[in-house]
Protein backbone atom coordinates (compact mmCIF):
# COMPACT_ATOMS: atom_id res chain seq x y z
CA UNK A 1 0.00 0.00 0.00
CA UNK A 2 1.14 3.52 -0.83
CA UNK A 3 0.40 6.42 1.50
CA UNK A 4 0.08 9.91 0.04
CA UNK A 5 0.22 13.15 2.02
CA UNK A 6 -0.63 16.42 0.29
CA UNK A 7 0.21 19.95 1.35
CA UNK A 8 0.27 23.45 -0.07
CA UNK A 9 -3.35 24.38 -0.64
CA UNK A 10 -4.87 27.67 0.45
CA UNK A 11 -6.57 30.88 -0.58
CA UNK A 12 -5.10 32.92 -3.41
CA UNK A 13 -6.26 35.83 -5.54
CA UNK A 14 -6.96 35.40 -9.25
CA UNK A 15 -3.69 35.52 -11.17
CA UNK A 16 -1.74 34.22 -8.21
CA UNK A 17 0.28 31.05 -7.74
CA UNK A 18 0.37 28.06 -5.44
CA UNK A 19 2.51 24.94 -5.27
CA UNK A 20 1.05 21.65 -4.09
CA UNK A 21 3.21 18.81 -2.81
CA UNK A 22 2.44 15.12 -2.49
CA UNK A 23 4.80 12.89 -0.52
CA UNK A 24 4.56 9.15 -1.10
CA UNK A 25 5.60 6.42 1.32
CA UNK A 26 5.08 2.71 1.73
CA UNK A 27 5.17 0.38 -1.30
CA UNK A 28 6.98 2.83 -3.57
CA UNK A 29 7.90 0.06 -6.02
CA UNK A 30 4.23 -0.25 -7.03
CA UNK A 31 4.03 3.34 -8.28
CA UNK A 32 3.73 3.65 -12.06
CA UNK A 33 3.09 7.34 -11.83
CA UNK A 34 1.55 10.06 -9.69
CA UNK A 35 -1.05 12.58 -10.58
CA UNK A 36 -3.34 15.33 -9.38
CA UNK A 37 -7.10 15.28 -9.64
CA UNK A 38 -9.52 17.95 -8.52
CA UNK A 39 -13.15 18.05 -7.57
CA UNK A 40 -15.23 21.20 -7.40
CA UNK A 41 -18.59 21.29 -5.57
CA UNK A 42 -21.26 19.57 -7.62
CA UNK A 43 -18.79 18.36 -10.25
CA UNK A 44 -17.06 15.10 -11.00
CA UNK A 45 -13.46 14.52 -10.05
CA UNK A 46 -11.22 15.27 -13.01
CA UNK A 47 -7.61 14.60 -13.89
CA UNK A 48 -5.48 17.75 -13.81
CA UNK A 49 -2.00 16.41 -14.50
CA UNK A 50 0.03 13.24 -14.22
CA UNK A 51 3.66 12.20 -14.40
CA UNK A 52 5.04 8.73 -15.00
CA UNK A 53 8.08 7.29 -13.25
CA UNK A 54 9.90 7.92 -16.53
CA UNK A 55 9.06 11.61 -16.36
CA UNK A 56 6.42 11.73 -19.06
CA UNK A 57 3.67 14.26 -18.32
CA UNK A 58 0.21 15.10 -19.53
CA UNK A 59 -2.27 17.81 -18.59
CA UNK A 60 -5.92 18.67 -18.82
CA UNK A 61 -6.55 21.20 -21.58
CA UNK A 62 -7.90 23.66 -19.02
CA UNK A 63 -4.54 23.93 -17.22
CA UNK A 64 -2.03 23.60 -20.07
CA UNK A 65 0.45 26.45 -20.02
CA UNK A 66 -0.47 27.41 -16.44
CA UNK A 67 0.25 24.30 -14.35
CA UNK A 68 3.43 22.24 -14.22
CA UNK A 69 3.80 18.82 -12.64
CA UNK A 70 7.24 17.62 -11.57
CA UNK A 71 8.72 14.90 -9.44
CA UNK A 72 11.65 14.39 -7.09
CA UNK A 73 12.43 10.67 -7.10
CA UNK A 74 14.89 10.98 -4.22
CA UNK A 75 12.15 12.41 -2.00
CA UNK A 76 9.30 10.34 -3.50
CA UNK A 77 7.45 13.60 -3.91
CA UNK A 78 5.47 15.12 -6.77
CA UNK A 79 4.70 18.80 -7.11
CA UNK A 80 2.05 20.80 -8.92
CA UNK A 81 3.05 24.38 -9.64
CA UNK A 82 -0.08 26.37 -10.40
CA UNK A 83 0.30 29.81 -11.98
CA UNK A 84 -2.21 32.31 -13.33
CA UNK A 85 -4.89 30.81 -11.14
CA UNK A 86 -8.52 31.41 -12.01
CA UNK A 87 -11.68 31.22 -9.87
CA UNK A 88 -12.65 28.09 -11.83
CA UNK A 89 -9.56 26.35 -10.47
CA UNK A 90 -11.20 26.36 -7.04
CA UNK A 91 -11.54 22.75 -5.91
CA UNK A 92 -10.24 20.10 -3.58
CA UNK A 93 -7.07 18.72 -5.14
CA UNK A 94 -6.21 15.06 -4.62
CA UNK A 95 -2.96 13.24 -5.21
CA UNK A 96 -3.36 9.82 -6.81
CA UNK A 97 -1.04 6.87 -7.30
CA UNK A 98 -1.25 5.08 -10.65
CA UNK A 99 -0.49 1.37 -10.33
CA UNK A 100 -1.51 -1.52 -8.07
CA UNK A 101 -3.62 -0.26 -5.21
CA UNK A 102 -4.38 3.13 -6.71
CA UNK A 103 -4.07 5.10 -3.48
CA UNK A 104 -5.51 8.59 -2.92
CA UNK A 105 -4.39 11.38 -0.66
CA UNK A 106 -6.75 13.12 1.75
CA UNK A 107 -7.14 16.20 -0.46
CA UNK A 108 -6.15 19.82 -0.07
CA UNK A 109 -8.44 22.80 -0.66
CA UNK A 110 -7.48 25.42 -3.25
CA UNK A 111 -9.63 28.54 -3.33
CA UNK A 112 -9.11 31.25 -5.93
CA UNK A 113 -11.03 34.36 -4.99
CA UNK A 114 -10.62 38.09 -4.61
Amino acid sequence: QVQLVESGGGLVQPGGSLRLSCAASGSIFSINGLGWYRQAPGKQRELVARITTGGRTNYADSVKGRFTISGDNAKNTVYLQMNSLKPEDTAVYYCHQFGPGGSWGQGTQVTVSS
